[in-house]
């Protein structure tokens, strides 16, 4: 009984300290405040992995490269890196999109860039139900309450 008590202690404690070390090494790493700029690299990187999979950083940066549905599933990243996504993106641009005081006009929001799928892009006024009715709280997350929100207190109020 008393070998079990400390066989478990000496476990639980080996674990305490593997814990206490990956957060030490992971807390190590800060990122730079401003990515630099394509003066100071020679050139624009196409995406973040062009240069930082290769220095074995901390950082799992092949999270962060701005593929096509980027904009739909970026929430995480933008979550749990805001220092990563600060070093090209002043909150501005966030704001652009996720500000609750101005209402967000995708159909407005980058519309030479054809290639990134928006929900509210062409014909979704007419298309909107269907989604709504699939996934209501898609709708939720930027709109609130269709009965109480600006944009859809006119039909759905």
């Amino acid at each position: 009984m008393a070998k079990k008590s400390i066989l478990s202690i000496l476990t639980l404690l080996a674990i305490l300290f593997l814990m206490a070390a990956c957060a030490g090494l992971q807390s190590s790493y800060a990122p730079l405040a401003v990515h630099p700029s394509a003066d100071d690299l020679g050139e624009q990187p196409k995406v973040c992995t062009d240069c930082h999979d290769a220095r074995g950083e901390h950082v799992a940066y092949e999270n962060y490269v701005h593929t096509a549905d980027w904009g739909l599933n970026h929430r995480a990243q933008a979550n749990q890196g805001e220092a990563i996504c600060a070093m090209c993106h002043q909150t501005s641009f966030c704001n652009d999109c996720h500000a609750t005081g101005i209402e967000l006009k995708p159909s407005l929001k980058n519309q030479a860039e054809t290639y990134r799928p928006m929900q509210h892009r062409g014909d979704y006024l007419s298309r909107h139900p269907i989604d709504g009715r699939m996934d209501p709280t898609s709708c939720f997350r930027c709109h609130g309450n269709p009965k109480s929100a600006e944009t859809c207190v006119r039909c759905h109020g």
